[in-house]
């Protein structure tokens, strides 16, 4: 089932791998765009994983070993991955950490993702916070899908956001927007933006990858409802990835477009 969702998937995932939005991404204006639109997708992804380690693992006292081993290591080896990794200074810091430090050295703003933080550590429901907040359309969408899927407690559901959206399309997305972006910049203006990129590209592809289609498979059995709703809740997930990136793309063209009047 997982080789024929993802054939299911491949017109969407091409979409994604060969979008024109790398090909935009020449200046440091428009690599601040694009950080300052993505810096959300790196943020929410830790809710899709902390999610199912509060659903798949015992995060709660008295402990007690709850379903599969192997989908219990995997969910708390990504978790301390993504929180406490190595950074580029050989310190420890979670991967949303080590992408803020990136926007600042590229000069890009944190004010949008700050503000919605804040409002997140006073309690308020997050479907309010991203109604009401001033984000683009694009990132107010992404992130309502995120959520929707979080808050559904369906862990197979859940995991295939977090597999067929993110850990299994993550490293060749990744490598697609590195290889294009690079040769725009001298390698120490893109030096942080780059090794967060290759952390994931390392981790997602050498183990976290295969793993995560593991656990999708032992979630789903042979419940055939389930595999639907998998499938379908990873063609959201990229239909949702593919408008934050035209999202993006949109406001770099129509920035290029204002300052070049």
């Amino acid at each position: 089932m997982i080789s024929e969702i993802n054939e299911s998937l491949k017109p969407l995932t091409n979409q994604l791998l060969n979008h024109s939005l790398y090909q935009k991404i020449n200046t440091p204006e428009q690599l601040q765009i694009f950080m300052e639109h993505h810096v959300f997708a790196v943020w929410d992804f830790m809710s899709l994983l902390t999610s199912l380690q509060e659903i798949l693992t015992k995060t709660t006292n008295p402990w007690l070993p709850v379903g599969d081993p192997e989908t219990r290591y995997l969910i708390n080896e990504i978790v301390l991955a993504e929180e406490t990794d190595i950074n580029k200074q050989g310190k420890r810091q979670s991967h949303f950490e080590m992408y803020l430090d990136a926007m600042d050295a590229a000069g890009a703003s944190r004010a949008k993702v700050e503000e919605l933080l804040m409002q997140v550590t006073h309690g308020t429901d997050i479907f309010l916070v991203i109604a009401t907040s001033k984000l683009p359309v694009s990132i107010k969408q992404f992130l309502k899908h995120t959520f929707e899927v979080v808050y559904s407690r369906e862990p197979h559901k859940i995991a295939s956001a977090f597999t067929f959206g993110r850990e299994g399309l993550i490293p060749e997305m990744f490598s697609s927007i590195i290889g294009k972006v690079q040769n725009n910049f001298p390698e120490d203006d893109l030096s942080q933006f780059k090794y967060y990129f290759d952390r994931h590209i390392e981790l997602d592809g050498d183990e976290h990858g295969p793993m995560a289609f593991k656990m999708v498979e032992d979630l789903c059995g042979n419940d055939a409802r389930k595999w639907e709703e998998v499938k379908e809740t990873a063609k959201t997930s990229l239909q949702s990835r593919l408008e934050l990136w035209n999202g993006i793309e949109a406001e770099i063209e129509a920035t290029t477009a204002a300052t070049s009047t």
